[in-house]
């Protein structure tokens, strides 16, 4: 029979649940309501395929399109999550598979600490470094897609070789000594046993950590020029967190650029979403092969 105390402790721990879901559902029916008001004016083709972002009316018509910052948004996120997962999977095969126990008990707190560190020190770093680096190879203004997608990837590090060293160093202790005992060298094994085993949980962190970098403002805000430009590898172009950063402050409230910066943040909300059911589908395929 349970005890009165772990009674108590279920229905705490179901409170929390039940709150988390619905502080979840009350910030998307709050960003629901705000974004609707934009369709009544502007269609929601118009909306995600239109490419001119021109929210104040100083000649013309006001127009809202977004299509140039979710593309901008997924190039990014994509770019940074790839040089990320070859950087990330080579140091975790490092810690798992060739550093001691003692290295990995060094090593560890380094990579925690990059987690750590705030995004607009990353920012400052990639707007003292990186786009200087960028202006000496020929950038003009330095500021470009590729300089925010090395910067994010540098902020990616630290999850994908935490998640992917531990999954590696499971899989190492399970098959790498029956590898060896069969006359299969080491590297060999590490190569064509532990990482097929560790494959499906190292796509889950990847996919993990392009959620991570959609929803990333600041240091790429910093970085990637700002411009609602579409997305080239030199070139400047804006985020839709970006944008939402820069122009909530400034926008007035009930008006179309306020819903539209509300829209922009629900298109936002549902590719994250997605990508939540992915990792979802993902993770039960893979208990399911288990």
């Amino acid at each position: 029979m349970q005890t009165r105390l772990e009674k108590l402790f279920k229905l705490f721990i179901g409170l929390l649940t039940v709150l988390a879901v619905a502080v979840l559902g009350f910030v998307i029916f709050f960003i629901v309501k705000e974004a609707l008001p934009l369709f009544k004016e502007v269609s929601l083709g118009d909306f995600l395929l239109g490419t001119r972002w021109l929210p104040i009316a100083y000649a013309g018509e006001a127009t809202f399109g977004i299509f140039n910052f979710i593309a901008a948004t997924l190039v990014v996120s994509f770019l940074a999550m790839i040089i990320a997962a070859f950087a990330g999977i080579g140091a975790a095969i490092f810690l798992s598979c060739v550093a001691s126990e003692k290295a990995r008990s060094l090593l560890y707190p380094f990579i925690d600490l990059l987690a750590g560190i705030p995004s607009v020190i990353y920012g400052f770093i990639g707007l003292v470094v990186l786009v200087r680096l960028f202006m000496k190879a020929g950038v003009h203004t330095g500021s470009c897609v590729m300089a925010a997608a090395i910067l994010l990837s540098i902020m990616l590090l630290p999850y994908i070789i935490s998640s992917c060293s531990e999954t590696i160093l499971k899989a190492k202790q399970r098959y790498l000594a029956s590898s060896n005992a069969m006359g299969i060298s080491s590297w060999y094994g590490i190569a064509h046993v532990v990482l097929p085993a560790s494959w499906g949980n190292i796509m889950l962190s990847m996919i993990l950590a392009i959620g991570r970098a959609m929803g990333e403002t600041m240091a790429v805000m910093m970085v990637i020029g700002n411009a609602n430009l579409f997305p080239r590898l030199f070139g400047k172009s804006e985020t839709i967190a970006a944008v939402i950063a820069l122009e909530m402050g400034t926008a007035e409230a009930g008006s179309l650029h306020y819903h539209a910066l509300y829209a922009a943040g629900l298109v936002l909300i549902i590719m994250l979403l997605l990508i939540n059911a992915l990792i979802g589908a993902l993770r039960a395929k893979l208990i399911k092969e288990a």
